[in-house]
């Protein structure tokens, strides 16, 4: 068993210390969960959504209250994850799978841009973070949700020893409840729900004997749509959404699309409660085998809630936009490290990416970074030891519209300013995230001398990274898309406000066996 790590006053230092002088090194659990927003648990600020296990890890882990994903969505933040780089670099741009060029068309939301092409692999060059900690003697382990490459680029491909469940799909084929579609996981019992038989699978590894500190991955699949749940806790949040009246609407209109406005959907909140009980589940593993005060625990999102586009799942407010936007609501992510024994919740404004993981990781294992390996993420471990990180600049690049209603963007933090460039026309916004965290207040006009200097630096990175950069489709018809725009403030919006009245209604039922949760014996 590898050495427990414990606290001397209150404070940290002694795993920092002990860290320095240990050749032992501690386990690591990777908890990502997918489409989550920033605000979609209790200890972030939600009335409506119940996470207890989430928020007790909360309790006693550094929150980094100003933790980003590396892209508004999916496939490119988990290559971040995995490769210590900016979407720009790895090519990966956008979800894998989404139409790139003149295939855009075909889902005739007529905008001026074409997409470019990207990569729909994780380029086998690059030593993942699993593969680096492997070559340094962890024992590695997947379960989840993957989404970066088919045949010969699965988990398995990219330096985990075990996968179970991860293969090219994004969403859970077959639902939340089994019988499943995943060619890469055992078929379950009818009934049983995915994100419990994921942690019970990360928990039986957990549990099971190892001869080397290990790194474990679960990576669920919820709380990404088709949004599922059982009647009892549909039921549970029904209640709770009309004990105090309804809001008059839950929708208004973003620049392309409806976005939500109110948390208030017992669909969601049950999908995610069921994985806050699984998060539990994996927790309680670590300290049945004794491994608590030994292992790193990280807890992320790969991107902001789904407020818009896909299920309209939830609010991401204060923060603007959602998933697939270019705002806060969008790349803003719960962000959580527990190191070995902490005690106690320790909040952190520094700004944190995605990209940042894999060299913190490494750097609180012990372990040297690849050497020939571009790292455009830095170490928090200097942050978490209390010395000061330094001012660092912050990059995205989403150069799709995607399926949210976002814009092809790309994006530069500096301190607290914040310029996002639009590539349909070449203008940019520049918010103050200190004084206006929901970015409400375009200042580029108010602030020339600093859009010229974040423009130009945001400019000279594009070109250094050789970013991919859409086009301008020769079809492009305003009078088209316009007809797109309207049909999605006169249609779109009051029907998705008649189906949220629908399922807070009583006696709504999705199906006669809520989505495979209900199983008759015979």
């Amino acid at each position: 068993m590898l050495k427990k790590f414990t606290l001397v006053s209150g404070l940290l230092l002694s795993f920092f210390q002990v860290l320095a002088q240990s050749s032992e090194r501690p386990n690591i659990l990777f908890i990502l969960v997918d489409d989550l927003g920033y605000h979609d648990l209790s200890v972030t600020g939600s009335t409506f959504y119940e996470t207890p296990h989430i928020d007790a890890l909360a309790a006693v882990s550094y929150q980094f209250s100003q933790g980003y994903s590396a892209s508004p969505v999916c496939s490119p933040a988990r290559a971040s994850i995995m490769t210590g780089v900016t979407p720009a670099i790895h090519h990966i741009t956008d979800w894998i799978g989404a139409p790139e060029g003149e295939a855009w068309r075909k889902y005739e939301r007529h905008t001026k841009l074409l997409p470019p092409t990207y990569d729909h692999a994780l380029a086998s060059s690059y030593v993942t973070l699993p593969e680096a900690l492997r070559n340094s003697g962890y024992e590695t382990f997947f379960a989840g949700k993957w989404h970066l490459g088919g045949e010969g680029s699965y988990p398995e491909d990219h330096g985990f020893d075990t996968n179970i469940g991860g293969h090219s799909s994004g969403s859970p084929n077959g639902g939340y409840f089994a019988p499943y579609q995943n060619p890469k996981m055992e078929q379950g019992p009818n009934g049983e729900n995915l994100s419990m038989r994921l942690a019970s699978e990360t928990a039986k590894f957990i549990e099971s004997e190892h001869q080397k500190p290990f790194f474990a991955m679960l990576s669920f699949y919820a709380v990404h749509g088709p949004i599922q749940t059982t009647e009892e806790k549909w039921e549970k949040y029904r209640v709770k959404a009309t004990a105090d009246g309804l809001a008059d609407h839950a929708y208004t209109m973003e620049r392309r699309m409806p976005i939500r406005q109110v948390q208030d959907n017992p669909i969601y909140a049950g999908l995610v409660e069921a994985m806050d009980e699984a998060v539990g589940v994996v927790v309680e593993a670590l300290k049945k085998k004794g491994l608590d005060d030994n292992t790193i625990i990280v807890f992320t999102s790969d991107h902001g809630g789904v407020a818009s586009g896909d299920n309209f799942s939830t609010s991401n407010l204060p923060l603007r936009g959602g998933k697939g936007y270019q705002w806060e609501g969008g790349l803003r992510v719960p962000y959580f490290i527990k190191v070995p024994g902490q005690k106690e919740m320790i909040s952190l404004a520094v700004p944190a990416s995605g990209i940042d993981f894999y060299p913190t990781l490494l750097d609180l294992a012990g372990v040297e970074p690849p050497a020939a390996q571009l790292m455009e993420g830095v170490s928090l471990a200097p942050a978490m030891d209390g010395q000061p990180l330094g001012e660092r600049t912050l990059y995205w690049h989403y150069p799709h519209y995607g399926n949210q209603g976002g814009d092809p963007s790309s994006i530069i933090r500096e301190g607290d300013w914040k310029l996002i460039y639009y590539w349909e026309d070449d203008s940019v916004e520049l918010y103050d995230l200190a004084t206006d965290p929901g970015e409400q207040q375009n200042l580029a006009s108010a602030n020339q001398p600093m859009v010229k200097l974040l423009s130009e630096k945001l400019s000279n990175w594009l070109a250094e990274t050789n970013a991919n950069r859409p086009i301008t489709d020769p079809e492009y018809d305003p009078v088209l898309h316009q007809v797109v725009l309207d049909k999605n403030k006169n249609e779109r919006l009051p029907n998705l406000e008649a189906e949220r009245i629908r399922v807070l209604t009583p006696g709504w039922q999705p199906n006669t066996d809520w989505w495979g949760s209900k199983v008759t014996k015979d």
